[in-house]
């Protein structure tokens, strides 16, 4: 009887992983075609709702294929892997609503990346510690790698969304061209020189620390699925590119839903920018809380460091070629609130940081400045 019932989980198990492998396969390709069918035309309130749910569903399943293919690699290159992914998503979607979004679009590569350094350092950071503060009441984590990490995103944000404000070369808050080129070449080499040094010369920086290693006790083997096939692999990184594709499309398709929401609510234009944010940092936000309910907060402060590092570094070098054809201005400058919200961020998570040690009141803090960043956003 013991055994039957055995047998009758053991196939029961196995039937879910089954349909839990055939919906990311399967999912990523329904919203391929809806991406096709629905290109281009306005759709019906009903088939919105379907591609928002399929839309959804490929943010999902980009997370599972870029979590395969992180297992495959091993870390700091599986959070790398996912930041990238999730970064060529937000530029993507950024450079196409510029195209077709008018003098409206002028601030918004501001706003989502903003907004992306808020959610990251904030809201990522946050949610992570909280996750890993209710289960361990102290979480530790590689002071080194993650200080470096975060005076990396210091300085990208200053460069490219402060200084804009101060600068008088160009009229209002924006750059000159000269000065839009330099902050491009000098995102990407910062951005190159991080990567470097967290893959190559200080891995060791970036790997995850436990709470039990770091108190002298014998770490325990880490609970996780066998890694990946070398087929398998290859079969995620195919299906992540089509989620990719797909969210980017799917978004493209349902931002003037988004657009006509906002602006029917009486919000700010900005909030558009805070809405692609969240949607296209969502894999991360479900990566990080995952990894931090195994005790791996440096994987989680890895993705959220790391996806605003990439959402800097990779979306002002885009935005700076693509604004040769963009026609309006461009505005980059932060207003005197986001400032004092960037600059207080960035205050406490280096006070968090530094001890390389974190509590319930730490998470709590970075929580309350990300809810005080949405109701800013909502009400300025």
């Amino acid at each position: 009887m013991i055994g039957g019932n055995s047998g009758r989980f053991g196939n029961a198990l196995y039937m879910l992983r089954y349909l839990t492998k055939q919906w990311t396969i399967a999912v990523p390709l329904l919203a391929l075609l809806a991406l096709a069918l629905s290109w281009g035309r306005v759709l019906p309130p009903v088939l919105v709702i379907i591609v928002a749910v399929l839309l959804a569903g490929a943010v999902l399943a980009a997370v599972h294929h870029a979590e395969v293919i992180a297992h495959r690699v091993g870390e700091p290159f599986g959070s790398l892997v996912l930041a990238v992914a999730v970064t060529v998503i937000e530029v993507a979607l950024i450079v196409s609503l510029m195209i077709s979004g008018g003098e409206h679009s002028a601030s918004l590569a501001r706003d989502t990346v903003f907004a992306a350094v808020m959610i990251t350092c904030n809201g990522i950071v946050g949610l992570s510690l909280l996750r890993g503060a209710l289960r361990r009441k102290v979480v530790v984590f590689n002071a080194e790698g993650t200080g470096g990490a975060l005076a990396t995103v210091a300085t990208l944000s200053t460069l490219s969304l402060a200084l804009p404000t101060f600068t008088t070369s160009a009229k209002g808050p924006a750059f000159s061209a000269a000065q839009l080129g330099f902050a491009a070449v000098v995102s990407l080499l910062l951005y190159g020189l991080f990567v470097l040094t967290q893959t190559v010369r200080h891995r060791d920086y970036f790997l995850p620390v436990t709470t039990e290693a770091a108190a002298g006790a014998p770490a325990t083997a880490e609970e996780h699925a066998p890694r990946p096939s070398a087929r398998d692999t290859m079969i995620s990184l195919g299906l992540l590119l089509v989620a990719l594709v797909t969210v980017v499309g799917l978004a493209k398709v349902e931002s003037p839903v988004i657009e006509l929401a906002v602006s029917s609510a009486g919000l700010p234009q900005a909030v558009v920018g805070v809405v692609i944010a969240l949607l296209v940092l969502l894999p991360e936000t479900i990566a990080a809380v995952r990894a931090a309910k195994r005790d791996q907060i440096q994987i989680s402060l890895n993705l959220a460091l790391g996806s605003a590092m990439a959402s800097i570094g990779l979306t002002i070098p885009v935005i700076a070629v693509a604004s040769i054809w963009l026609t309006g201005p461009l505005v980059l400058g932060l207003g005197a609130t986001h400032l004092v919200l960037l600059g207080l961020t960035f205050v406490v998570t280096t006070l968090t940081v530094v001890p390389g040690r974190a509590t319930l009141l730490q998470s709590g803090v970075h929580l309350v400045l990300f809810a005080a960043f949405l109701f800013l956003a909502i009400s300025p």
